[in-house]
């Protein structure tokens, strides 16, 4: 018999599946109950693979319970799909049709499986991931308080107010998280022994960036979307460029890559010497970001403190 592929398309309320080469459709309620029945239908099929995409976290109970019951599935990202689906000339977009594009996807694209982040790593981003939206809002609060009548400055402050005491309670809870499990908690050491990497950096590698110390220094490059990219044609030679990659990983290696090239040996001497040479300060410092992620994905490897020498 052929291999089943299958996609889930994920919505709020319900869940679309197709099944390939079967042609068949499925739905369920997106509540517990729905999804509990759906994975039982999935299991008596044994596919080879099936694939969500990545929703903003309403796929996140789907691709538990699916890995739970040990069936292969992997998240992906929407943009991947929907490019997948102009290149076959699906330009329509309904659920149904979301979930067929998906088990094509899974069919031709096979991407590899990966196991979902159990409870703990997901309360870790979630904590990470609030702490971000907090500091945002204290940051456009704090922008408006420059231009603010006396009336309205007093409003901001109130605001203000609340908002630092409650980052000041999640950061507490992220704290506690990580020094609660063994493992996080020498990785966190790890990556601050690093001048230039601080607790807010090493919250959200932890939090973002799990695969990092367990792929080579290409991979986790690309994974980041710190590796640049060819734009060249016949014997034009274009600009390489970062592209794509999770971008809240990004802005906090870009934030530690700020102080590192001041005040890390190696990261400033790296920094300076592409001055030198000529490349634009955007160029230069998008390098150390990718030289720091190396340097931190290698520590992690080898279980080895920061050290100028290693480096």
């Amino acid at each position: 018999m052929s291999p089943t592929f299958i996609g889930i398309d994920v919505a709020k309320d319900h869940l679309d599946a197709h099944l390939l080469p079967q042609g068949e459709a499925l739905t369920s309620a997106a509540d517990a109950a729905g999804v509990t029945s759906l994975v039982d239908r999935l299991q008596a099929v044994r596919p080879a693979l099936i694939v969500l995409e990545a929703t903003g976290g309403y796929e996140s109970l789907v691709a538990a319970e699916l890995a739970a019951a040990d069936l292969p599935v992997a998240v992906v990202n929407p943009r991947q799909v929907r490019d997948f689906a102009r290149a076959l000339g699906l330009l329509a977009k309904t659920d149904a049709i979301d979930a067929h594009v998906l088990a094509l996807f899974a069919e031709k694209v096979q991407p590899p499986v990966r196991t979902p982040p159990d409870e703990r790593e997901q309360r870790l981003k979630a904590l990470v991931t609030r702490r971000r939206q907090l500091v945002a809002m204290r940051t456009a609060e704090l922008n408006r308080r420059a231009q603010a009548n006396p009336e309205v400055r007093k409003s901001i402050d109130a605001v203000l107010k609340i908002l630092h005491r409650q980052i000041e309670d999640i950061e507490h809870d992220i704290d506690g998280t990580i020094r609660h499990s063994r493992l996080w908690h020498e990785k966190d050491i790890l990556l601050q022994s690093v001048p230039g990497v601080g607790p807010g950096t090493s919250r959200t590698l932890l939090a973002a960036l799990p695969e990092l110390g367990r792929l080579n220094r290409r991979q986790i490059a690309s994974l980041v979307g710190l590796a640049p990219f060819n734009r060249d044609s016949g014997r034009w030679r274009g600009e390489r460029s970062i592209w794509g990659g999770r971008a809240e990983v990004r802005t906090a290696l870009y934030m530690a890559t700020l102080s590192a090239v001041r005040f890390n040996p190696v990261l400033r001497v790296f920094y300076q010497r592409l001055r030198a040479a000529g490349k634009k300060a955007k160029v230069a410092l998008t390098a150390c970001m990718r030289k720091l992620l190396v340097i931190l994905n290698a520590l992690l490897r080898t279980q080895q403190k920061w050290h100028p020498q290693n480096a």
